[in-house]
């Protein structure tokens, strides 16, 4: 392991405490550094190439464990993975033999890696639902349902985020350069829901309204941001995935995509005159 910013040596903890590092500008990967018997958790297409020692091994839910529910609580994990759009299995990655082994996993779109050790947040980090990367075996992958959020306004399914709790190491991949503030108590931030990357549970998270109506009329960016009060750390993200589709797509004019007219006052109006409509 060498001496990057984002380099890990052990300490005592009740998940697998790993080694790692985050290699990489622009494009990151991260680099985790396992010892016999130990285990990292990643979807399966996270990852980049494994030592010969390391196996694979699918599991139902988050490979967390089911000490204390037996299948219902493998069901119950998987149901929680579900909910916030990823597969019903994880994949754990555990070396089976002696010395070190590693195994890395990259982010598929361009941004950052941010590694989390769970504890120093007081056990929990709230992040967007496509955010986790990879984990150390104990973390628990579920869901975070945003009280006082008008479900009906996001498609039927409400404002849904990623909930991980334990005491380990968590990646979360976020989209473009990531940038971390501390909120003191009762002071308040306002950023735009698709850039809101994570954040501590102790802030206060709500959704509000912005703008009046012509920002509902012409495309609808911006109607609502979150509004998050302090105490506890948030993580922007400069470029979430889902605007970077959306300019790809509204660049190619694909039909099958939502050209809203961003940057444009004209909205949907500039659509019809662009010949996209």
């Amino acid at each position: 392991m060498s001496n990057s910013p984002w380099a890990h040596h052990r300490s005592a903890s009740i998940a697998d405490d790993i080694d790692f590092e985050i290699k990489g500008q622009e494009l990151q990967f991260l680099e985790i550094e396992l010892d016999p018997g130990e285990s990292a958790v990643a979807e399966a297409g996270a990852l980049v190439w494994k030592d010969g020692t390391v196996g694979m091994t699918t599991v139902f839910g988050d490979g967390s464990g089911d000490e204390q529910g037996g299948f219902m609580g493998k069901l119950l994990g998987a149901g929680k993975r579900l909910v916030t759009g990823e597969s019903l299995f994880t994949t754990v990655f555990t070396h089976n033999g002696s010395g070190k082994a590693r195994v890395a996993f990259a982010s598929p779109t361009p941004g950052a890696i941010l590694p989390i050790k769970l504890s120093d947040v007081g056990g929990t980090l709230i992040c967007q639902k496509d955010s986790f990367l990879a984990a150390a075996r104990g973390v628990s992958i579920g869901i975070a349902f945003q009280r006082r959020v008008m479900t009906g306004l996001f498609g039927g399914e409400g404002f849904i985020m990623q909930k991980l709790d334990g005491d380990g190491w968590v990646f979360v991949q976020m989209g473009g350069t990531l940038v971390e503030k501390e909120l003191r108590p009762g002071e308040e931030l306002h950023v735009d829901t698709g850039c809101l990357a994570a954040y501590t549970p102790g802030i206060d998270f709500d959704l509000v309204t912005a703008g009046g109506v012509k920002s509902v009329l012409f495309g609808g960016e911006g109607l609502f941001f979150a509004r998050l009060r302090g105490p506890g750390k948030v993580w922007i993200q400069s470029l979430p995935f889902s605007r970077l589709a959306g300019r790809m797509l509204a660049a190619a004019g694909s039909r099958g995509g939502q050209n809203r007219g961003e940057g444009s006052i004209l909205g949907g109006l500039g659509d019809f005159i662009g010949g996209n409509n």
